[in-house]
């Protein structure tokens, strides 16, 4: 069996037990010194049997956690994202080409990928254990409920995949459908699927910043053409509120080529920010979605996840080419490269924050599975892809970890 290892460090909290009192016998008379002694050593081994009996049954409870949060305390002292993909033959969990919203271009297998390998690795915690997806379980969790991820391309593959991973479970197929009869597309700002034998919908809302794209400012040089508003959320945002589940992400458009390449500068206010770096301008932007978290989103209500950014494996020999080298099998070592400073940025803003939010720590499981990417088994196969992944494959996983915590803070 091969395994693909990521070390990590894990708090541990030391517990301190208290020590009975026992009281001390009295000498009553010198007389019966003899007597007392006796009584004193039988009133010292009662007390000894009264603390074994007592005393360890509670240190033991202790130890073992207090059943009422249990599984609270698991959560917080195992790290989901800590550990290696092991091989498990029970995967694929789907057939892409019978789920009519998985999109063509991710289907690698219908589009002519020959190696199943890919499909056949399921991640492993190394201190404790994402259950198996249960269709039915999660199905019943959801009913009555609405689920909305916002993102770039990448989160509506996660949204693709979760919405297959639970057709799976539906005899009805017709009683899926998408809201306003919409067909995928890329450019499309939102997304809908209504499962009404359960009476939930999951959702995808195009927000590939997550903050205003504007367009030409007033007296801007030449060469701005748009700008990002780094203060200001979404225009869509609306749509966010009144949910039981949000799933944010962003990063994938956060380079050059996609911003100062076409023109693309930083705002905020009235202000111009043409020497602001990405990484300073993404943490600008994640602050002004922390701060409309905290104003806008009931914490009675809704849970909320940010997924940190998925890493890419494009190989640059040229800085002005790069090329897309799929392998048969995920990379023996993960190396941290730049990509990953949005994962740190990100950890660091909900760590600040007074609402709770999950972060979904994906980028360094992630960036061991070279293997997974669309790679040229894509609708355009012409244009290779390592930046996406295949379906069914790595974001089955994603979704795996999320509904982890949705059914265990659930059961807790």
């Amino acid at each position: 069996m091969h395994t693909f290892n990521r070390s990590a460090s894990l708090n541990r909290r030391a517990l301190t037990i208290g020590s009975p009192r026992v009281g001390r016998p009295t000498v009553v008379s010198r007389h019966f010194h003899v007597p007392i002694v006796i009584g004193f050593l039988f009133t010292f081994l009662l007390a000894i049997s009264a603390s074994y009996i007592f005393v360890v049954p509670s240190l033991k409870h202790t130890s073992n956690g207090d059943t009422s949060s249990q599984s609270n305390e698991s959560m917080s002292l195992c790290d989901v994202c800590d550990g290696s993909w092991i091989q498990d033959d029970s995967y694929p969990l789907y057939n892409a080409t019978e789920c009519p919203f998985a999109e063509q271009g991710f289907n690698c297998l219908g589009n002519g990928r020959t190696d199943a390998q890919y499909l056949k690795w399921r991640w492993k915690p190394k201190n404790c254990d994402v259950p198996k997806f249960d269709v039915r379980a999660v199905l019943e969790w959801l009913r009555n409920r609405r689920l909305v991820f916002v993102g770039d391309s990448m989160s509506r593959s996660q949204w693709e995949s979760l919405i297959c991973l639970l057709m799976t479970g539906v005899e009805d197929k017709k009683s899926v459908y998408e809201l306003n009869g919409s067909k995928i597309t890329k450019r499309i700002r939102f997304l809908g699927v209504r499962f009404s034998s359960f009476n939930f919908t999951v959702e995808f809302f195009r927000s590939v910043f997550l903050v205003q794209h504007g367009w030409l400012p007033r007296h801007a040089p030449r060469r701005v053409r748009s700008t990002l508003k780094l203060d200001k959320l979404d225009d869509i945002s609306s749509h966010w509120v009144d949910t039981d589940v949000l799933i944010f992400n962003t990063g994938q458009w956060w380079v050059p080529g996609k911003l100062f390449e076409t023109g693309c500068y930083f705002q905020v206010g009235s202000s111009l920010k043409l020497g602001m770096s990405i990484p300073g301008a993404f943490r600008v932007a994640l602050d002004t979605w922390a701060s409309w978290i905290e104003r806008t989103i009931d914490r009675k209500r809704t849970s909320v996840f940010f997924r940190t950014f998925e890493p890419s494996h494009w190989s640059i020999s040229d800085p002005r080419s790069r090329s897309c080298n799929v392998t048969q099998y995920p990379l023996l070592e993960a190396s941290r490269t730049d990509q990953h400073v949005f994962a740190d940025i990100a950890e660091e803003v909900v760590k600040n924050m007074s609402f709770p939010i999950t972060l979904l720590r994906i980028t360094s499981l992630s960036a061991f599975r070279i293997d997974a990417h669309v790679g040229k088994w894509s609708d355009n196969p012409s244009v290779p892809d390592c930046s996406h992944w295949c379906l069914p494959g790595l974001p089955d996983m994603w979704n795996e970890i999320l509904l982890y915590y949705l059914l265990t803070n659930h059961e807790s």
